[in-house]
């Protein structure tokens, strides 16, 4: 008779314990209040876990990721809507899709979402965040979520 025990299940729940400052597990514990009524202690950890290997995956070459680029413009600006459409166009296997909101009678702000390689999608963002008449912008990587 063997005595090896069934290995768990990626969803099998284990415990462990994490000793911390008393000062940082107060900080911690508000950080969980301002998370709402269906947070708890492990709620967070699993997060904040789940958060660092989905940074690290984004900083991983060759990742697969998926992204958010907001930037907001004068649309004034001299021909800076051909400039995006132009980049959009040229990247258009790695650019899925934008949204255009009219913010004033001069701004826009644009979310562009975007799939691919970190590098190439990054790439991408920083083209068009220096692309002449862009006042600001930030792009949000994310994983595809095949691990998660």
């Amino acid at each position: 008779m063997s005595s090896c025990k069934p290995r768990p299940s990626s969803n099998d729940l284990v415990r462990f314990s994490v000793a911390m400052p008393e000062g940082l597990l107060i900080e911690f514990d508000q950080l969980v209040a301002r998370r709402g009524l269906a947070k708890n202690r492990s709620e967070v950890v699993r997060d904040l876990v789940r958060d660092a290997l989905v940074e690290e995956e984004c900083a991983t070459p060759g990742s697969l990721v998926m992204g958010t680029l907001t930037i907001v413009y004068d649309h004034h600006s001299n021909d800076l809507q051909e400039k995006l459409h132009t980049i959009q166009h040229d990247y258009f296997d790695t650019i899925i899709s934008t949204m255009h909101v009219h913010v004033d009678e001069h701004m826009c702000l644009e979310v562009v979402v975007m799939r691919g390689e970190t590098g190439l999608v990054q790439s991408v963002a920083n083209l068009i965040l220096g692309t002449k008449g862009v006042k600001n912008g930030k792009l949000v990587l994310t994983t595809t979520g095949r691990f998660m």
